[in-house]
């Protein structure tokens, strides 16, 4: 598992640059700045697709992406 402080952070991207649950993963991958703000690295796993959007569902499901988003 991945800290909620990372994911939430994948997430805000992930809004912020419209991008697919996919188009997240390979980002993480090919850009570094996207790393470093998600706190994340090369030398350990990264979230995938599944898990981005597994979590992004789960924000959905309890309508906490909108509380987030109001909140920052």
């Amino acid at each position: 598992p991945y800290p909620l402080e990372t994911m939430l952070r994948i997430h805000c991207m992930q809004h912020w640059y419209n991008l697919s649950d996919g188009a997240m993963e390979d980002a993480l991958y090919e850009i570094a700045s996207m790393r470093l703000f998600a706190r994340l690295s090369l030398d350990s796993a990264l979230p995938d697709r599944t898990t981005i959007m597994n979590f992004r569902h789960l924000l959905e499901q309890h309508q906490l992406a909108r509380q987030l988003f109001k909140t920052i």
